[in-house]
């Protein structure tokens, strides 16, 4: 991957029905069809999915990763939203409280992946990674932490692409991630380069490839 065309990535941060039946069936509906078909979309690498560990709103998480921003922009991935089985439109009405961040992966420090995840959000006004990279490097030589990204929204992106009317942009925000195989570490390194921003915990539900 070069320096001058970053990875993609589509995450999705919601909510469903609360109702165990209707929860069992979304979680059956990602696990079985849906992240299936996303990452049969030519350009996308893997998808993975967490669940929040601290009770907070917007439980689960899916992170999609692609070869480059432009993925979101072809032919394939808008034909996508238009072949949607019954089962995926009933259980997108169901989904509340969400929200859809495409951008890239600007940053990236460390090796793979950790079972904990750790994110905040950071305000367009606080996005700089020159500042982020040395704090990323800091971190990752703790015990229990294994990679920390940055991931910059692309807001004309992130709309949502089966509005019935043009939707507002979202704000050119981030998200940084922090992961690692011990989850106190992981939220405690998040807390400290989130300068009082909120903090989620996630843990990994599973990982598919493409």
């Amino acid at each position: 991957m070069s320096a001058s065309q970053p990875q993609g990535q589509l995450c999705i941060w919601t909510d469903t029905d609360p109702d165990p039946v209707q929860e069992a069936d979304f979680n059956a509906w990602y696990d079985c069809e849906h992240m299936q078909e996303r990452v049969a979309i030519p350009g996308f690498r893997y998808a993975r999915r967490f669940k929040a560990t601290d009770g907070g709103p917007r439980r689960y998480l899916a992170l999609y990763v692609t070869e480059s921003l432009e993925v979101f922009r072809s032919d394939a991935y808008q034909r996508a939203f238009t072949q949607q089985t019954p089962w995926s439109l009933g259980n997108f009405a169901r989904m509340t409280n969400t929200q859809r961040r495409v951008g890239e992966l600007t940053l990236e420090k460390g090796d793979g992946e950790g079972a904990f995840l750790a994110l905040f959000v950071l305000p367009p006004e606080r996005v700089e990674a020159t500042l982020l990279k040395p704090r990323f490097e800091a971190g990752l030589r703790q015990a229990g932490i294994h990679a920390a990204r940055l991931f910059c929204t692309a807001p004309a992106l992130s709309v949502s692409l089966t509005a019935s009317k043009e939707p507002a942009l979202p704000a050119a925000d981030a998200l940084v991630l922090i992961e690692g195989s011990d989850a106190e570490a992981t939220r405690a390194l998040a807390e400290t380069l989130a300068d009082g921003a909120e903090v989620r915990t996630f843990q990994m539900l599973w990982r598919i490839s493409a």
